[in-house]
């Protein structure tokens, strides 16, 4: 076997192991969420059932419908509101002339390395003097706040990578700043920010600490924190509904993953095309 085979037969072979333990996971996940017990090894006994996708989907005690709503709504405002966000100023950073870009850039992300533990305590004094303990806002706000570095990271690094005489001939042809953004430099960019846009609805869709230290009850409690809630009459857990609801719950980043998957591989492997 020569030289050329074995390294193919190499990268199959690693391919083929990555892709088994990303998976194993989740396809526990699907058979505990199938089966009527949990602990069907130790009984030896398979029993696939849908009971539990029905039980999560139709029981109004576990308000998990109520809970993915409000993902779905507060992690597109904030993924949406954070992008469009740090568009304009990675458009200001990248193109515009003026002092101290460098330290700004730095600090931002300086600031995105402190731990969420470090600010939830004062966010929750914040969010109680202005009443907005259990509502939309007090995530949507932390959560753009959160996740404004990496979306200036990531647009910062497309736009750079656009020729500035782009900017230079619209802005002769009468174009203002904010629209050579929209209608010049975004268009390009689309595979970035569309990247950024998913990157960060994950991101908000998946976090826990604030979630949990800003909402009390279903009216603005997300999936994560409303699946951790999930108990039995007598403390156990059931893991059946757990799992039956995080496989739910993966649909949507799913989803979404497939639908923009041609523009996001666009995004991370080309960016912007220089002319």
């Amino acid at each position: 076997m020569n030289e050329r085979k074995t390294k193919r037969l190499l990268r199959i072979a690693g391919m083929i192991f990555v892709i088994i333990f990303c998976l194993i996971p989740f396809l526990w996940m699907v058979i505990i969420s199938l089966c009527e017990r949990p602990d069907f090894l130790l009984h030896k006994s398979l029993r696939l059932t849908v009971q539990n996708f029905v039980d999560i989907l139709s029981v109004g005690n576990l308000h998990f419908l109520d809970n993915l709503r409000n993902s779905l709504v507060i992690s597109s405002c904030a993924a949406l509101a954070s992008t469009m966000i740090g568009a304009l100023a990675a458009y200001a950073i990248s193109r515009m002339p003026f002092r101290g870009k460098t330290s700004i850039v730095v600090t931002v992300l300086a600031l995105s390395m402190f731990p969420q533990i470090c600010i939830v305590g004062y966010l929750f004094k914040i969010m109680t003097r202005f009443e907005l303990i259990n509502t939309y806002n007090a995530l949507i706000l932390p959560y753009i706040a959160w996740s404004l570095p990496l979306a200036l990271w990531i647009q910062m690094s497309y736009f750079s990578r656009i020729p500035i005489e782009l900017d230079k001939a619209a802005q002769v042809d009468g174009a203002s700043r904010i629209q050579i953004l929209f209608k010049v430099i975004l268009p390009i960019a689309a595979p970035g920010f569309l990247s950024t846009i998913l990157l960060l609805f994950m991101f908000s869709f998946n976090e826990f600490l604030f979630a949990l230290m800003l909402t009390t009850d279903h009216n603005a409690r997300t999936v994560p924190v409303g699946i951790s809630m999930f108990q039995g009459l007598h403390g156990e857990l059931p893991w059946g509904y757990i799992m039956a609801a995080s496989v739910i719950s993966c649909i949507p980043v799913i989803l979404v993953a497939l639908i923009f998957q041609k523009r996001i591989i666009q995004g991370l492997t080309q960016g912007a095309v220089k002319h």
